[in-house]
């Protein structure tokens, strides 16, 4: 029998529901998807209300995906919360489970954007797919004709006047022009929640000449060989208005620019701009006015300065410390004291490619 008094004792005040809220978008998503169990509204709120996982998605942690061959020639990705790969050289990546039963070998990691990772697929099809609430969707077949000296390039991103995602395809395939040959372009759309690609504008300038491009504020961006000589020109797709625009560069102030690397650091677009023996580090604070580019700082080239330059920046640390990939190794630089450290992620002896995402609820599946 209960004590006496407890018989007589007021009931467990509820927390307000509002308040419930404001807890629950400051947890990790492992939690959040194990508390769907406490109540049907819980479960509603968390697996799709849009608006909790907007919210959810503001404080959401970020972490390093990394996508490899093991020796046995499966595709592997694993992920590694960013903090670690700054306060630690010994950083633990768990593995994630990736959707699919078979992974070509050409196959890599466009991009990701809140959340979503986009993957191109053989060169036919994209996928998209939330490793943390373990939900995925294939895009249709882009039904391009193959042909020797083909290729294709992905961009992702939010366009935020529709409310929605969307994979931009760029095509690329020779053609005879006077006895010349030149590269053409075949752009199309594909919204996720539809099931076509739609075709929209060829590409203004040349081709697109990187891995993928780079989502910023509305937009995907790609570096391209200009169609006249040999030097590179930005060029925007605006999600909203599916326009073009060309991005005016910095003033790299007297330095030979001997290659450019487009990549996205504190939301901002990035340019790693390579010399002889050091690559300059710059920001677009303000996307589309040229004189918000910024040098951040530069970054000395590691060992022989006859090596191949940094492929990527990734991420920034508040205490200006840069995450860099160079020949497929990872690479820290503290700007301040100008030192490096190379952290090596446990069970990881093979080539990688690393990129950036975040913890969400977000489903590319709605």
């Amino acid at each position: 029998m209960p004590p006496a008094d407890s018989l007589h004792a007021p009931p467990l005040s509820t927390l307000p529901f509002e308040l419930i809220v404001e807890i629950l978008w400051r947890l990790p998503v492992k939690f959040l998807l194990q508390l769907r169990c406490v109540c049907k509204s819980w479960n509603s709120l968390i697996s799709s209300d849009p608006k909790f996982a907007k919210k959810h998605l503001s404080g959401s942690s970020r972490f390093l995906v990394l996508s490899f061959m093991n020796p046995s020639h499966q595709f592997i990705l694993r992920a590694c919360p960013l903090p670690s790969l700054f306060n630690t050289l010994t950083p633990i990546a768990t593995q994630l489970q990736y959707p699919l039963n078979k992974r070509n070998h050409f196959d890599l990691i466009v991009g990701s954007c809140d959340g979503i990772l986009c993957l191109a697929i053989d060169q036919s099809c994209a996928l998209l797919w939330n490793p943390s609430i373990r939900k995925f969707k294939k895009s249709p077949s882009l039904e391009n004709q193959r042909q020797l000296g083909s290729y294709t390039i992905y961009g992702f991103g939010y366009d935020h006047f529709t409310d929605s995602y969307k994979v931009v395809a760029v095509f690329c395939y020779e053609c005879d022009s006077g006895g010349a040959t030149v590269y053409k372009t075949l752009v199309k759309v594909h919204t996720l929640g539809t099931n076509y690609w739609r075709r929209i504008q060829e590409f203004p300038s040349g081709v697109p000449f990187d891995e993928s491009g780079k989502f910023v504020s509305g937009t995907v961006n790609w570096l391209a060989s200009a169609t006249s000589s040999s030097s590179w020109v930005i060029v925007s797709l605006d999600l909203g208005k599916e326009s073009y625009q060309e991005l005016l560069q910095p003033d790299y102030g007297g330095v030979t620019v001997l290659t450019l690397t487009l990549g996205v650091l504190r939301d901002c677009l990035c340019i790693l701009s390579h010399s002889d023996t050091f690559s300059d580090v710059w920001l677009m604070k303000d996307y589309g006015n040229k004189e918000s580019w910024t040098k951040l700082f530069s970054v000395p080239y590691m060992g022989n300065p006859d090596s191949y330059p940094y492929t990527k920046a990734l991420h920034i640390s508040e205490d200006d410390q840069v995450l860099l990939e160079f020949q497929s190794r990872l690479v820290v630089y503290n700007s301040r004291d100008g030192t490096f450290k190379l952290p090596e992620i446990q069970s990881i002896n093979s080539w990688v490619v690393p990129d950036v995402y975040v913890e969400s609820l977000i489903s590319p599946c709605s």
